[in-house]
């Protein structure tokens, strides 16, 4: 079975939203974020709410429900928040992760950069190729649905083919001619 993993910033919306549509899928998926903390809007602009990777989302969902309900319901947060309680227990950071992925889906540019230079930094000791593609996703509620729709055909696609080295390049011009979104892709090694 393909390995999957997706990664965004905070592993809140984008990854956590494509994370929830593969898994109805049935793909074996996992999700990340590359951030140093995960980084959510507080009241104003200049007061995020911050938190540690690996803080639970239900406890997250509970200090924001009890910090303003209304406005966090408001802003969509307590609702993507509740989505992601039932996906997984907590958010959690790549570059700890250990696990091999056949193909990384990130969500934007600066994190598949991250995640291509934490690859490059662990040395492809193992010489397993990875794929990664980065589709570009504004990290809004509607955009992380419609990202998510194009990592779901991506991956069809992933595991419909019988030669994925071979096919990878045509996979990636396929979806970026027919979906809305500007597609990055490389390979790289563990």
């Amino acid at each position: 079975m393909v390995k999957f993993a997706v990664i965004c910033a905070n592993n809140m919306n984008r990854s956590m939203e494509a994370h929830y549509q593969l898994k109805k899928h049935g793909y074996n998926i996992r999700s990340y974020g590359t951030g140093n903390q995960v980084r959510l809007p507080g009241p104003k602009a200049s007061q995020p709410n911050t938190y540690n990777f690996g803080t639970p989302y239900d406890k997250i969902y509970n200090e924001l429900k009890a910090q303003d309900r209304m406005l966090y319901t408001r802003n969509g947060l307590l609702g993507m928040l509740d989505r992601n309680r039932t996906v997984k227990q907590a958010p959690q950071q790549f570059q700890k992760e250990t696990a091999t992925y056949d193909v990384i889906f990130t969500c934007e540019e600066r994190v598949f950069d991250a995640v291509c230079e934490e690859l490059l930094n662990r040395s492809g000791m193992q010489s397993k190729p990875v794929h990664v593609v980065n589709i570009e996703t504004e990290d809004n509620h509607k955009e992380a649905l419609i990202g998510a729709q194009t990592i779901v055909e991506l991956a069809r696609l992933v595991v419909e083919s019988r030669d994925l080295e071979r096919d990878m390049d045509g996979i990636v011009e396929d979806v970026q001619n027919r979906m809305p979104h500007k597609l990055l892709y490389t390979v790289a090694f563990y």
